[in-house]
């Protein structure tokens, strides 16, 4: 039997899910100015993907790279649902005002 198909699943839904929480906590101390550090490891990813032979880990380098890509969109949509009152300000920081 093929395991392959299953254990990249349940690792990309791990993966996916490992990024919920980042991305909270990246805008909430930084702000949507963190979206480089997702860019970066984006592209950092994809090259290790590239890179590796074995199928598992050039898969998971994969989806952990398109992950950090969505998470530069996710970022803004964070900040935007905190203007909205959905997830707690951070006191220490300064936000841009409602238009």
């Amino acid at each position: 039997m093929n395991w392959y198909g299953l254990l990249i699943g349940v690792i990309t839904f791990l993966v996916i899910g490992l990024f919920h929480p980042i991305v909270i906590k990246a805008e909430y101390y930084y702000g949507t100015k963190c979206w480089w550090a997702f860019l970066l490891f984006g592209i950092i990813a994809v090259v290790a993907s590239v890179c590796i032979e074995n199928i598992i880990g050039s898969t998971v380098c994969g989806v952990f790279a398109f992950s950090s890509f969505w998470s530069i969109k996710e970022v803004f949509e964070q900040e935007e649902r905190v203007m909205k009152g959905w997830f707690p300000k951070n006191p220490k920081r300064t936000y841009k005002q409602n238009k």
